[in-house]
Formats: C-alpha cells, sequence, structure tokens
C-alpha cells in the first residue's frame, strides 16, 4: 500500500523549469487574473501585501501590473524590489505562488496598451495621469498546486472517492523555476 501511495505522490508531483514554467505561470495567473502583491516594507516588519490585478502575462512569463507612482506599493518596490505573488484562481484548483523581481517604469506604451476606462476609478485623470505607472514582476522561482484534467473532473473524482470512501487524486503540484 505504500508504494501505491508513494508512486501517485511521485505522479502528482512534476516540477517545471524554462518554457513549461512559463505557460503555468501564464496558465494560472490568466485564470486568477487577480493576486496579493506582497513587498518588503522597510517600516514595517511584516510585508505590505494587497491584492492587484493582472494585466498580462507575456511570452517571457513576465506580468504586468498598472498602480500608482504615489502608493505605498510603488516606494516598497523602489526601496527593495524583491516581490511575492498569490494567486488563487478557484476554491480546489489554480493556486500559483512565485518570488521574483518588480521594476516600475512610465513607459507610455505599456500604459496605453494597458490601459482601460474602470481604471479612471484609480487614475482620475484618465489614460495621462501623471500617477500611472507600469510594474513588470519578473518570477525566478515559485510553486503551483493544480488538478491533472480540469476541475470537472476533479469534482467527479473527488464525489466518487467520497462514495467509495478512498482518495481519488487528480492533483498536481510542482516547483516553478524560470
Amino acid at each position: 500500500m505504500d508504494s501505491i501511495n508513494q508512486n501517485q505522490e511521485e505522479e502528482n508531483r512534476k516540477n517545471l523549469a524554462g518554457s513549461p514554467a512559463i505557460d503555468k505561470v501564464k496558465e494560472l495567473a490568466e485564470t486568477s487574473k487577480t493576486c496579493f502583491f506582497s513587498t518588503q516594507s522597510q517600516s514595517s516588519p511584516s510585508q505590505g501585501t494587497r491584492p492587484m490585478s493582472v494585466q498580462e502575462v507575456d511570452e517571457a512569463g513576465n506580468i504586468w501590473f498598472l498602480m500608482s507612482n504615489d502608493s505605498h506599493t510603488y516606494q516598497e518596490i523602489q526601496a527593495d524590489p524583491a516581490v511575492k505573488l498569490y494567486f488563487q484562481g478557484s476554491a480546489h484548483s489554480d493556486f500559483l505562488y512565485l518570488e521574483g523581481a518588480a521594476k516600475a517604469s512610465t513607459d507610455r506604451n505599456k500604459i496605453e496598451k494597458y490601459w482601460s476606462p474602470l481604471l479612471k476609478t484609480w487614475f482620475t485623470e484618465g489614460e495621462n495621469d501623471p500617477r500611472i505607472a507600469v510594474v513588470s514582476f519578473t518570477p525566478s522561482s515559485g510553486y503551483y498546486w493544480d488538478n491533472k484534467n480540469g476541475n470537472a473532473i476533479a469534482a467527479i473524482k473527488m464525489a466518487a472517492g467520497a462514495v467509495l470512501g478512498k482518495t481519488i487524486d487528480d492533483s498536481i503540484e510542482g516547483k516553478i523555476n524560470i
């Protein structure tokens, strides 16, 4: 029985690097669309953590955000670019944790690319608001938890496992190195 559980655990663990890691980051971050964005704060012993909307995950695996250049987040990135992101796509899958570095800029082309009218809630002067900054996050490592066959199959397996009284695991997890 132990070898069966060990084989199942090995099958459920899949570490990813390079292009497969970028693909997994893109898939899970775009499923979630938002994350908790955690910076190191010099003024507080705990991290500054806040929700942020993902604007894009590019082909290199960089994750793009818009934020205000007068925010605590922006100031913390300037002091220390080390950032951690936490994603949750659904109640039972699409979990992603990333560590990496953030870099803020005023790249007008990127700001125009990511601008939407809903952002006027935060940037009252519109697309040309001088407070808008674009932030790129470059992941270096992380961890993911997902299911192998989609949420519908995972739900069926969970229900069957409950009826049968045994674990039918459809999860997959592993380290991400970019």
